[in-house]
């Protein structure tokens, strides 16, 4: 490594951890204050606290990065250009790309680790968290009988996945029930829907229901099975249905597209288009921090006075912001069926690229 590339390196590391823990910390303080009624009123005991904070850091490493990268990269290169170093590299015949490719290396170097932490530790950190916080907000907010999930859907026992339109947890009673069974080896066996079901001395009776019997290359053994109402054997609770309840926060990529191919014959679209546009969003948003630097070197490196290095900080701030907002936007649209699930999750990194390419080619 040249000595200019580790002199650079040396100083967006430094202040890309100085804002990471000081990022970190706000982010911790911000969060106490806001859940203060809970800490104080539950008498929360020291290890739980800790052990809630340990296992949000993660999600908070995920989110804070890329502005951590951000502002590294304003800081390293308006200190090149406060020194007048960026015009003698550049008038010593150095490219673009020999004065950023550092900076570039090490936003893909924090890119790749921020999807390792995100595909390998934060599903199980986000479980203990969300585990530990209903826990303790268990005595602040209590479900009513009137309270509807909608679109539930769960792995069950016996190798069953439910999906739910609405789930009434205090009756005990669903809507638009579709079940899939599956074998050993993940084949479909049956596929039982029903329009409504209720829970009635521990057993589950649903109500014009169809059952649908397959073999093992997926064709129909009988005439589908029409029942007025039926009693199901199905040892869940709707405690544990609430329970069992998953989120895409809690999966990793692999089981999130082991899902949806489980998904895919219960002709929940919605669902599956949801799924879908998860998938993509948590496939490309490592990439944020990688993005958010191209965006931040342009900007940074335009050599003119002060006012115009401030402008230029003032605008890749701007742009940071528009970028989440896009993102936002597009998985919103993503959701809504505007979009195909793979344009959601990449249009705002897609826009990211061109953009900063553009301010690049306008560099002097």
């Amino acid at each position: 490594m040249r000595i200019l590339d580790r002199y650079i390196l040396r100083q967006i590391w430094q202040i890309f951890f100085l804002c990471l823990l000081t990022f970190a910390m706000l982010f911790v303080i911000v969060d106490i204050f806001s859940n203060l009624d809970v800490i104080l009123k539950q008498h929360i005991a020291v290890k739980v606290f800790v052990r809630y904070y340990l296992s949000y850091m993660p999600y908070i490493f995920t989110q804070i990065a890329p502005f951590a990268c951000l502002l590294a990269t304003l800081y390293t290169f308006a200190r090149l250009n406060h020194d007048n170093e960026l015009i003698a590299m550049r008038a010593s015949g150095m490219s673009i790309f020999q004065v950023t490719k550092t900076v570039v290396i090490f936003g893909a170097l924090v890119s790749g680790f921020v999807f390792l932490v995100s595909d390998k530790v934060m599903p199980a950190a986000m479980y203990r968290n969300t585990a530990i916080r209903e826990q303790l907000e268990a005595g602040k907010k209590l479900r009513t009988k009137d309270e509807v999930i909608r679109n539930l859907s769960i792995y069950g026992l016996h190798n069953r996945l439910f999906f739910i339109n609405k789930f009434y947890p205090g009756k005990g009673f669903m809507e638009g029930i579709t079940i899939l069974e599956h074998d050993e080896k993940q084949n479909l066996t049956s596929k039982i829907q029903a329009n409504q079901g209720k829970y009635e001395n521990g057993k589950w009776k649903f109500y014009q229901s169809i059952t649908y019997v397959f073999d093992e290359e997926g064709m129909m053994t009988q005439e589908p099975k029409v029942m007025e109402e039926e009693e199901m054997p199905i040892p869940e609770t709707p405690k544990q249905f609430l329970e069992q309840k998953q989120s895409t926060d809690f999966m990793s990529l692999h089981q999130i597209r082991d899902y949806i191919s489980k998904m895919a014959p219960s002709g929940a679209v919605t669902v599956i288009r949801n799924l879908q546009v998860d998938l993509y969003h948590r496939l490309f948003s490592p990439l944020t921090s990688l993005l958010i630097i191209l965006l931040g070197i342009p900007l940074s490196m335009k050599i003119g006075k002060r006012a115009a290095g401030l402008s230029s900080l003032g605008l890749a701030l701007i742009l940071g912001f528009l970028y989440y907002v896009l993102n936002a936007i597009s998985v919103a649209l993503g959701k809504a069926g505007i979009f195909d699930p793979l344009l959601a999750g990449s249009l705002s990194h897609i826009c990211a690229l061109v953009t900063s390419f553009f301010l690049v080619a306008r560099l002097p």
